[in-house]
């Protein structure tokens, strides 16, 4: 499969992209770019070709989880000597309010976790963690297998899961 996004760019019609979450269209409309420049996350779009309009977004990153926040079945195979696990964050996902209902979020997941998974060969990445937005953002992901997280709101799905489905 290759991948299905790109990174974003200028030809990308970020002022006009509405999912109906102001969080994450002030993202992309104002701060995606600056982000990108400072090397905070990468944000990568799946874009209509004949308009550039954005029919949605996620965003990578690195982060570390607390291996307290680990279940138990899972930390204990683990390491006793890390007080924290490498992995990625997939800071954000969103469908533009046009392109909903399209399975555009279930293919930009697919693409991420692909990215992630490709990454993880060279950079240590133990599991993407989302941290979702609201409830319904959190049924998306717990309906592809992520795994919550105790006591901190996020979510896992571990990169030996995802090595799977590639």
């Amino acid at each position: 499969m290759s991948q299905l996004s790109e990174p974003l760019n200028s030809k990308h019609k970020k002022s006009e992209f509405s999912c109906g979450k102001e969080m994450l269209d002030t993202y992309i409309q104002k701060q995606a770019n600056q982000d990108v420049k400072r090397k905070l996350s990468v944000c990568f779009v799946i874009n209509e070709i004949e308009t550039n309009l954005i029919k949605g977004y996620y965003t990578l990153s690195n982060t570390s989880v607390s291996s307290d926040f680990i279940p138990n079945q899972i930390r204990n195979k683990l390491p006793k000597a890390y007080n924290s696990i490498p992995a990625t964050l997939l800071g954000r996902l969103a469908i533009d309010n046009r392109f909903q209902g399209q399975g555009i979020g279930k293919y930009l997941l697919i693409d991420a976790l692909k990215r992630s998974y490709e990454i993880s060969k060279t950079i240590a990445s133990f599991a993407v963690v989302v941290d979702p937005i609201d409830q319904d953002a959190e049924n998306f992901y717990n309906k592809y297998g992520f795994i919550k997280l105790p006591d901190s709101g996020k979510m896992f799905l571990p990169m030996k899961t995802i090595s799977q489905l590639f």
